[in-house]
């Protein structure tokens, strides 16, 4: 099959898990004997196009921030869902699998697809809702209905989550939504060494709002007065990384966190939670969590949080970590108890992180493709 992928960032060129998920799968699939190309916008020098791993690389235009006062650029996703659409219309696909986010993309790949007679799907890694008039505040409403539009855009479609699919189908009843979740590669992460680097608490994403880290720092504060020599290591880069380093001074943590920046090879990353004890995910919005599963697979127990847009939730039980309050105080007891009881979960949470080994979610993948 000649599959395309739609979606504005490029893995490794930037680090997230809808780039991490095309990645893994577009290499996987590639294997396979499929002609796979990824759409993005151009992060790289060189070569506008490339081959790596037998999979097509397309830089589009050129890369633009993709954060504007601490939100996702509407001009960035406006500018690749203008950039995108000559170039699908010069091809003829077998499948055009794009990425929900950032929409207007997606309304660019269905009529170059619908031009060229190409099967169309999107994949949803998270459906806003109501939270769009907390995220735009006046202009939260055109955002639900660029959200509601955008589901209508296509009667095939994949969610990465139970939670995404139940929330999709609350603003499109009655769709036939198939669940392929993201995935990690657990050999390989059984493989790699611990840092030398060592900690207790351990955070790895974007530094943005919604990440919540404040939360973890004012945490850590109460963590402190039991475990006095507690040792945090927060490893990402993001518009709130200023704001949060800032936080840690006035809180006088700066012997307890340590911020790592973005480390730019993915085993380090893993190297390191290897080092720590307890991963934090205290996000109030994630699509589904590729890095608190790849905590698992090390054997970390995890702590997050109760939001309704956090789907890290669903894969955290009594025995694999803590759910606690978005309060400073419930965290604080979660990451104490997960710590207490980490040896005791570590076995439970690399079951868990098993089962969604790639090649089990590319055969899930591959089987859906064929059916289109």
């Amino acid at each position: 099959m000649k599959i395309a992928f739609v979606y504005d960032a490029v893995y490794p060129y930037r680090i997230g898990g809808v780039e991490k998920r095309i990645y893994e799968l577009s290499v996987r699939l590639a294997a396979r004997g499929h002609e796979i190309h990824i759409y993005g916008l151009k992060a790289w020098d060189g070569d506008t196009s490339f081959i790596k791993d037998e999979v097509y690389y397309h830089g589009l235009g050129q890369s633009r921030p993709f954060y504007t006062h601490g939100r996702r650029s509407i001009g960035e996703a406006c500018y690749f869902g203008w950039k995108v659409l000559i170039p699908l219309l010069e091809e003829h696909f077998d499948i055009i699998d794009c990425q929900n986010f950032p929409y207007f993309s997606c309304f660019s790949a269905a009529f170059a697809a619908k031009v060229r007679s190409s099967p169309f799907m999107i994949t949803w890694h998270e459906v806003w809702k109501e939270y769009w008039n907390e995220y735009l505040g006046m202009f939260g409403f055109l955002g639900i209905m660029i959200e509601r539009l955008t589901s209508r855009l296509s009667c095939t479609v994949v969610a990465v989550s139970d939670m995404t699919k139940q929330d999709l189908l609350s603003i499109r009843k009655g769709s036939n939504i198939t669940v392929i979740p993201n995935g990690i590669d657990f050999k390989h992460i059984t493989a790699i060494q611990p840092s030398e680097i060592g900690s207790d608490i351990i955070f790895i994403g974007r530094l943005i709002e919604e990440k919540n880290v404040d939360l973890l720092i004012r945490a850590l504060v109460l963590v402190r007065e039991e475990v006095p020599k507690i040792r945090c290591i927060i490893i990402g880069e993001g518009p709130e990384r200023d704001f949060l380093q800032n936080m840690i001074k006035e809180y006088n943590g700066n012997s307890t966190i340590t911020f790592m920046g973005f480390l730019e090879n993915h085993d380090d990353v893993i190297a390191m939670m290897k080092a720590s004890k307890v991963y934090a995910s205290p996000s109030k919005r994630e699509g589904f969590g590729i890095t608190a599963l790849e905590a698992m697979a090390c054997g970390l127990p995890v702590a997050t949080v109760a939001a309704p847009k956090n789907a890290v939730k669903t894969m955290v039980t009594d025995k694999t970590g803590i759910i606690c309050d978005a309060s400073p105080e419930s965290f604080a007891e979660g990451l104490i108890l997960c710590l207490r009881k980490k040896d005791m979960m570590k076995g439970h949470c690399m079951v868990l992180a098993q089962d969604y080994g790639w090649e089990k979610i590319v055969n899930k993948t591959e089987e859906f493709y064929s059916r289109l």
